[in-house]
């Protein structure tokens, strides 16, 4: 049988998305047998694998409000990054629990970088919420976080689409959920300037390092996330508009998913019957 693995890329607000295309594959009873994700799909991914319940994840999106999300960016350390991240963890634990990796009700890898050799690091013990914390430990703003010696940060950085990690779970369906394929801003001459350049350059890397990942993957779900920013998410509506982009997308691809699926049970049964019809 087809063990599907689903690979949730980064893209901050956007991850909204996830939530919607996590619903169709629910409603479409498409199993979902190990997850793989990065930043925000980390974020995503670990939740619905400690609960197996997407309406917690749509409870946590109705919650972020201006003050919580004030109150949660709000812890400052300010020596190797703005946010200390320890009201990240908390809130994170308020829904799932400080609960360890092997009392998951899905498999999951939660991918952040080695801040020293740039290599991914993919973490699958030990603390949910800490491996969460450190895959979206975007440089700058979030303190590094130290796992095994290790001192990790974003993992988009290394590896911003994770389908190699999923297919390590022994996914042999991945279905990839990529944000940064329609992504890019489109800039008229008189628009660049030192912090375009800056903003557009870092996008067209995550650009193009998840566009080679989501090569490897069987399926590949792109939805169009340009217009989903931190506003949106604030939004009750627009919150919902992320959401429904994720359920848009997904809903084009569940046929070509479902025939994936039904191939290899066609081709299973297939095999039994010549295996009995030889005896």
């Amino acid at each position: 049988m087809k063990k599907v693995g689903l690979a949730l890329s980064g893209g901050g607000p956007r991850g909204l998305i996830h939530i919607g295309v996590i619903k169709v594959l629910e409603k479409n009873n498409i199993p979902i047998d190990c997850i793989a994700g990065s930043s925000v799909g980390a974020f995503i991914g670990g939740i619905y694998a400690a609960t197996k319940d997407v309406r917690i994840l749509e409870q946590i999106t109705a919650s972020l409000k201006k003050r919580t999300i004030f109150s949660l960016f709000f812890d400052p350390v300010l020596k190797s990054g703005l946010i200390k991240g320890d009201k990240i963890i908390n809130f994170i634990k308020k829904y799932v629990g400080d609960i360890e990796f092997s009392q998951l009700k899905i498999p999951f890898t939660a991918v952040a970088t080695d801040f020293n050799t740039g290599e991914k690091f993919e973490i699958n013990e030990g603390k949910l919420c800490q491996a969460i914390r450190a895959s979206i430990a975007v440089p700058f703003f979030f303190k590094p976080v130290t796992i095994d010696d290790k001192i990790l940060v974003d993992g988009a950085i290394s590896s911003p689409l994770p389908v190699a990690s999923v297919k390590k779970m022994g996914a042999n369906l991945s279905i990839s959920v990529n944000l940064y394929d329609k992504y890019l801003s489109q800039f008229s001459e008189n628009q660049i300037n030192i912090i375009t350049v800056l903003q557009q350059t870092t996008k067209i890397l995550l650009h193009n390092l998840a566009e080679t990942e989501a090569k490897e993957a069987d399926i590949s779900i792109s939805p169009q996330s340009t217009k989903i920013g931190w506003g949106k998410l604030l939004s009750r509506v627009g919150s919902q508009q992320g959401i429904d982009l994720g359920t848009q997308a997904t809903e084009k691809k569940i046929k070509e998913i479902q025939n994936l699926l039904k191939a290899e049970k066609t081709g299973f049964f297939s095999c039994l019957r010549r295996f009995f019809r030889i005896r």
